[in-house]
């Protein structure tokens, strides 16, 4: 594939104009929807960051197969690009996380550390039985953490969340579909049995709506311990099927298009961007769509111009009220 060269300041700046909104918050995006896609044999580490850069981000997740350390830094550097966060999936059954769940702690810390990057975005990892019950958890059948379990995960993330900061990085928890914390209750036990001095909540729209919540609503409910936001959107159709039966679970709901382009699903970016804006949200603003139909690349296009779009208008709706 030829590399398209780009005037990565020109470009940032007019996707990024004085008078926008949420002047001091970063954008950045997730790979998956490249290593998730139909072709995903094709998109290397390099090409991934060049699509990146191409398309006006300022930062990334850190992808499958991407570099590491030194070298990731390196790469990064190169392409005016940080590092926004290193996701962490913890394994656990409903006892609570695994006794292996602090070494891929561990792991990802030091990817993030020594790549020079920002936050550590800690969730359970995916699981088949919560999988097939994803979009309907809240079910009294459904497998959930036992009260034994819930203390266990509290500890650990206390535990990372304190080997982090001493490292200079903020921690945060994503609730996330098909697993042992994406029901509005189970957020809710979280944020409970969790010091919010130390760990922070990111709110995922996309896994939010599939939950059956209000990721507004949540944004104000959560006020400053939102510290991370994925800028998820989700095709009300899809969702539907997934709740009423169609597919066989979150994973086959995913392959079907669940999560879709930033503005063309049941997200209300723009309330969601005015709720933060409303604290003066200066975090990271992640675009993610976790597989697309179409080439990745122009998902990820179409998510980065609509939230310009949206920071614009909201901006500038800011502006003719404090004129008028």
């Amino acid at each position: 594939m030829t590399t398209v060269t780009v005037d990565r300041g020109e470009l940032r700046a007019r996707l990024r104009r004085a008078g926008d909104a949420l002047p001091d918050a970063s954008i950045g995006t997730v790979p998956i929807l490249w290593t998730n896609a139909h072709d995903a044999k094709r998109w290397g580490a390099t090409t991934i960051l060049d699509e990146i850069v191409r398309l006006g981000y300022e930062g990334i997740q850190l992808g499958a197969n991407f570099p590491t350390g030194a070298s990731l830094r390196d790469e990064l550097a190169a392409r005016e690009l940080r590092l926004a966060e290193v996701y962490v999936p913890l394994p656990a059954t409903p006892d609570g996380p695994t006794a292996e769940a602090i070494d891929v702690a561990r792991a990802c810390l030091a990817q993030l550390h020594d790549a020079g990057g920002d936050v550590l975005c800690v969730a359970v990892d995916g699981s088949g039985d919560r999988d097939v019950v994803a979009g309907g958890a809240d079910s009294e059948a459904a497998p959930s953490f036992s009260d034994a379990g819930w203390e266990a995960l509290a500890d650990l993330l206390h535990l990372i969340a304190d080997e982090a900061a001493a490292l200079g990085h903020p921690a945060v928890f994503h609730p996330h579909a098909a697993t042992y914390v994406e029901t509005l209750d189970e957020i809710d036990r979280l944020v409970d049995s969790t010091d919010p001095a130390r760990v922070g909540i990111c709110l995922d729209t996309g896994h939010h709506l599939v939950a059956g919540g209000d990721p507004v609503g949540a944004i104000r409910s959560l006020g400053d311990r939102t510290r991370h936001v994925h800028l998820k959107d989700v095709d009300p159709e899809v969702l539907a099927g997934l709740r009423d039966g169609a597919y066989k679970g979150h994973s086959d709901a995913v392959r079907h298009g669940l999560f879709t382009e930033l503005g063309a699903g049941a997200l209300d970016l723009d309330n969601v961007l005015a709720s933060l804006a409303a604290r003066a949200y200066d975090g990271w603003l992640m675009v993610e769509q976790d597989r697309s139909l179409g080439p990745p690349s122009e998902s990820a296009a179409i998510g980065r111009r609509v939230l310009a779009a949206s920071l614009r208008r909201l901006g500038s709706d800011r502006r003719m009220r404090t004129v008028a």
